[in-house]
């Protein structure tokens, strides 16, 4: 479409049937018709679906795909510890920090939701991708190895290969931004795990009834 203005609109029109029957909820979409607990909604479909829906929004319902990105957005940010750590859960884990990939794109698209600060989303993405490729996430020639902290092989799928681990860079997304954007030079923050497990008085979290 972008090259030629034209396409078949079946596909565009399946596609945004699927995701709006297989949604469940407060920002989070099904990896088909039932619910799996992994970090498919960040890896492909909140980050797929936005740019679908900015490029042929008259087939869908773009304020509701905003705001449900933006929640999860939320969510991802909660998931991340003081020391960067998270949740090890899912297929695909070997991906490590683009785990992240949504939270990135948002960051990058300029598009963070009001809860969340520049610095504190830059502090945050900074410490997930330290944690996840340090130096034991490396073979002797420099490149990846399976694993989520080092090389742990049995974390990987039949699908996973030395090539594949570089969907992390997806969480370094934000350096397509000018170096004097303010993405870069807001203040540091602490994130809101970090916040609230130093004892931080913070409002508590709601759900998206969308």
């Amino acid at each position: 479409f972008r090259m030629t203005g034209t396409y078949d609109t079946k596909p565009v029109c399946y596609a945004f049937d699927r995701m709006e029957a297989w949604y469940k909820g407060d920002g989070v979409y099904g990896d088909g018709p039932a619910l799996a607990v992994d970090y498919y909604n960040s890896y492909v479909i909140h980050p797929m679906l936005l740019e679908l829906c900015e490029t042929f929004p008259s087939y869908c319902n773009p304020e509701n795909i905003h705001l449900r990105a933006k929640r999860y957005a939320v969510l991802q940010e909660r998931l991340i510890a003081p020391d960067g750590s998270f949740p090890v859960v899912g297929r695909s884990i070997t991906y490590r920090c683009g785990a992240f990939h949504h939270l990135a794109n948002m960051a990058f698209r300029k598009d963070l939701p009001e809860e969340l600060s520049e610095g504190s989303v830059r502090e945050a993405l900074g410490t997930v991708i330290q944690k996840t490729l340090s130096e034991p996430s490396f073979r002797k020639d420099g490149l990846l190895q399976i694993g989520f902290s080092g090389h742990q092989p049995s974390l990987g799928e039949t699908y996973i290969s030395t090539g594949s681990l570089y969907l992390c860079m997806t969480a370094f997304l934000p350096l397509g931004l000018d170096p004097e954007d303010s993405f870069w030079t807001a203040e540091p923050e602490a994130w809101t795990q970090k916040r609230l497990w130093s004892g931080t008085d913070e409002m508590r979290d709601h759900a998206l009834s969308l």
